[in-house]
């Protein structure tokens, strides 16, 4: 009994020393990590993509490729309302623009497009399905517009498991084709004619844009949420599984893959659309963190605690990298080592993403107020009681405000 009593004990103390060494262990990885300006951080941004090949201002979610949801163009603060639409529900991914019109979807199912210059409607088509991404607009066949749907209502009851891709004719809203994939709400990101969406069943589709077709597809090791971003031969994004994914862009081989920092205290996350620049990803988790890894290797290079959940997609400019959480606290962090430059606290939650338009960044809160900072300083320059997720874009001298249910055509009132 006694050598019994001294195994028991033995043990007890194995055990408790194993659950001490592993609560050390995860309490160290959530530390904040530094980065580097030295390790695969390259200063000069990379060249932007050629323009499309007919007009169009704002092509999809993050502007181009990279995701960047950078912008130069000559517009400040404060504005005046020139017209306001009225879209009859939540409409919480922005708009693509081009051919004079903004293209965005309702969370009640109805796709619209709408006059740049009057705000009236030319078409709309009602999909009976929820959506929760930005379109895809290209020159395929004078004119397309790609748009991703979840499941019909009530979106989150589980019993319909099919979403759609629908690509729609720019000037009629004429229905060209459409995909039965996994229920999405990831924005697609349209390269040449090549169309790329993932889904809540763990797949990335990449789809021939005039046809429909399925190219490869790849499976993750969780739901894909957000959407995914690319430069040269590489394509990235995040998945409910808290891994980051590089993959081949032409073959959907994977490259590499990366992990965020464990949690002591439930799981980690990847919501967000990762943006790319200086050689490196960036993405928020809902960890609580906004990460830097490396895009050759995937090596995690900085992360940052936030305070609360990362849904938002950062926005990049000069060396700095934009981003909103739930603690309601908007940063500017240094690109190469994750050093806070400065920080705003507004007035509520922030789920949507932020948007740099010339020297002036933009995002909302759930409180449905949004906010224009400037980019160097974080001083605030203008706000206005409307918006909740991704609140602006832009073209020419023209800005458009995403409200809550109502997107505004505004000027400078200068």
């Amino acid at each position: 009994m006694r050598r019994l009593l001294k195994a028991l004990a033995v043990l007890v103390v194995l055990l408790a020393g194993a659950a001490t060494a592993i609560v050390i262990h995860r309490l160290q990885q959530e530390h904040d990590i530094r980065g580097s300006s030295t390790v695969e951080y390259h200063p000069q941004p990379a060249p932007k993509p050629p323009p499309p090949r007919e007009k169009i201002a704002w092509p999809q979610y993050g502007l181009d490729a990279t995701r960047s949801r950078d912008v130069d163009l000559p517009l400040r603060p404060p504005f005046r309302r020139v017209w306001t639409y009225h879209a009859g529900s939540l409409v919480e991914f922005p708009p693509a623009i081009g051919y004079g019109r903004l293209f965005f979807s309702t969370n009640s199912g109805k796709f619209a497009a709408i006059s740049t210059r009057t705000g009236k409607r030319a078409w709309k088509r009602y999909t009976n399905r929820c959506v929760a991404a930005s379109p895809a607009l290209g020159p395929q066949q004078r004119g397309t517009v790609y748009a991703v749907f979840l499941n019909r209502p009530p979106c989150n009851s589980g019993k319909s498991k099919d979403g759609r891709v629908m690509a729609f004719a720019v000037g009629t809203g004429r229905l060209r084709w459409q995909r039965t994939i996994g229920p999405s709400e990831t924005s697609p990101l349209l390269i040449e004619d090549t169309l790329y969406v993932g889904d809540w069943n763990g797949w990335l589709w990449a789809l021939h844009a005039k046809s429909g077709r399925v190219l490869w597809k790849f499976h993750a090791g969780g739901a894909i949420k957000g959407g995914a971003a690319a430069f040269g031969k590489r394509i990235y994004f995040g998945a409910y599984d808290g891994r980051l994914y590089c993959l081949n862009i032409n073959t959907g081989k994977l490259i590499w893959r990366a992990r965020g920092q464990g949690r002591f205290f439930g799981s980690s996350r990847f919501y967000a659309t990762p943006a790319l620049a200086y050689g490196r990803v960036y993405i928020g988790s809902t960890d609580g963190k906004m990460y830097s890894f490396g895009a050759t290797t995937g090596r995690r290079i900085w992360s940052h605690s936030t305070g609360g959940y990362v849904y938002a997609s950062p926005a990049v400019w000069n060396g700095r990298v934009f981003v909103g959480s739930y603690s309601g606290r908007f940063t500017a962090f240094d690109a190469p080592t994750g050093d806070v430059l400065w920080s705003f606290e507004a007035n509520g939650k922030i789920s949507g993403s932020a948007t740099v338009i010339g020297n002036v960044v933009y995002f909302a809160t759930l409180k449905q107020r949004t906010y224009a900072l400037n980019v160097r300083t974080g001083k605030l320059l203008w706000s206005y009681p409307d918006g909740k997720y991704t609140p602006a874009v832009a073209e020419g001298k023209r800005f458009f405000l995403i409200g809550y249910a109502r997107i505004y055509g505004m000027v400078e009132a200068r």
